[in-house]
């Protein structure tokens, strides 16, 4: 297959190459880098994944940017949410299901409010990887690189396990996998039946007032099953990072990467110049950035010239994080920088209202752990809401840290957790999550929100 020709809309002082590859990136400043000492492991290990089937195929990514459109156009909701970082051994039956089943609830809840169907995408299959502010840090006095995530060294506290390790790759492919086999399964067996919402228990109790919430939502609401999208998709970003990832399927001058429905630039790593955006330019799977207070107006219409010379609907998926206390200096600027350019109308806004808003606590054993306060991350969403509703644009989706399980790491919700209740179940190996009854609660104002309009 011939590379790709880069087409106009590349802004002055940024000099692409001519033409795209699968591994033009290498040629570019890279940040976030994975160097591996063992190189003849490394080499072995992406011979293997070059063998091995493609995790997604590019009909079903093609699929998600026709819903995403919705979503840019104002016909649906994006809902994704998921683990901050995944482990390996979270890939099991309960665990999966947990996920699967929270959002399951939150889309009913989110369908009821807003009268639109929801696209659902989760954070798992693949997110075993995490940026990181400092290469190393130092645990009981030792010194060692910092966990990167599962897909590159373990968590265990000693410098020969946080050694980076490329037989890792491998091990997370065969994870992503069996996580991705069973939720296909379990959504084939009818689990995602819209009409019956109370089957979707996470093991722990409801309060009253939301299974009340659901019975009212199963047997009043007639459009459910018009307005539900199709089961949940997955983002399990670089799974597999190299060249080998992009797999040229299904359409001719199309790359794909087949590891992953959707992939995202993070804030740290969306560089004009670099080789996130470089890699990314060149592949047909719909691309989220995030985009902080960092990010001056005057870029972001830069970037989506890049990413997206092509103006398609969907393709791009804006993800704001800037934190309670921010958004409103930065987010009206960055929508009349879209709403001034040939991007109008095209991308997908979506609020991640944890990333901006993280904070230091002390436990009740003096250990000081990261933590989000719920009222901080609800403040954010609002605020979104509100700023897009002012400036006549759309809030097409919503992008939490979540989990299904019982956990204690985000202070405040419905349960009043302060930070003395963080150490009761605070299993994170990254940063907080909220648990179910918190998610469900920012669910319900969404819905709410759109159910007054």
């Amino acid at each position: 297959m011939a590379p790709i020709t880069s087409g106009s809309g590349i802004p002055n002082g940024i000099h692409k190459p001519l033409t795209w590859t699968p591994s033009s990136w290498r040629d570019t400043p890279a940040k976030q880098e994975v160097i591996y000492e063992d190189k003849s492991r490394l080499t072995s290990t992406i011979k293997t994944l070059n063998e091995v089937p493609p995790i997604v195929s590019p009909y079903e990514i093609e699929n998600l940017k026709s819903q995403l459109k919705d979503c840019a156009e104002g016909n649906a909701f994006l809902l994704q949410g998921g683990d901050c970082a995944e482990l390996f051994d979270y890939c099991q039956m309960d665990t999966i299901e947990s996920k699967v089943k929270l959002v399951l609830q939150m889309s009913l809840i989110l369908i009821y409010g807003g009268r639109k169907k929801v696209v659902r995408v989760l954070r798992m299959a693949g997110q075993y990887a995490k940026p990181r502010s400092s290469p190393t840090e130092t645990v009981n006095g030792v010194s060692m690189q910092s966990f990167r995530g599962d897909i590159l060294n373990s968590f265990e506290a000693d410098p020969k396990a946080r050694e980076l390790d490329p037989g890792r790759l491998l091990e997370a492919y065969f994870h992503s996998a069996a996580t991705l086999n069973y939720t296909r399964s379990a959504l084939s067996s009818g689990i995602a039946d819209m009409h019956a919402p109370l089957d979707w228990s996470l093991g722990h109790p409801l309060r009253p007032k939301l299974v009340g919430t659901f019975s009212t939502m199963r047997t009043k609401d007639v459009h459910l099953h018009e307005l539900s999208a199709s089961p949940p998709t997955h983002t399990g970003a670089y799974i597999r990072k190299k060249s080998h990832s992009v797999a040229p399927l299904a359409v001719p001058e199309l790359y794909y990467n087949t590891s992953s429905h959707f992939l995202w630039i993070g804030d740290r790593t969306r560089q004009l110049d670099h080789a996130h955006v470089e890699y990314f330019r060149g592949i047909a799977n719909p691309i989220g950035v995030k985009v902080g207070p960092t990010m001056p107006a005057n870029d972001i219409v830069p970037l989506l010239d890049i990413l997206n010379p092509n103006c398609e609907v969907g393709k791009v998926v804006l993800i704001t994080r800037y934190g309670c206390a921010k958004i409103a200096a930065h987010l009206p600027t960055h929508i009349k920088a879209i709403q001034e350019s040939r991007h109008n109308n095209t991308v997908v806004w979506q609020c991640d209202p944890m990333h901006g808003n993280g904070r230091n606590a002390v436990t009740s054993s003096g250990k000081t752990i990261k933590t989000r306060s719920f009222d901080d991350v609800l403040s954010e969403l609002q605020q979104a809401l509100q700023i897009h509703r002012q400036h006549g644009s759309y809030l097409g989706g919503m992008h939490l840290e979540m989990t299904g399980d019982n956990v204690t790491e985000c202070i405040g919700g419905a349960e009043n957790l302060t930070e003395e209740d963080l150490s009761l179940r605070y299993t994170t190996f990254c940063d907080p999550r909220l648990n179910e009854k918190q998610a469900l609660e920012l669910a319900f104002l969404v819905a709410g929100f759109y159910r007054e309009t």
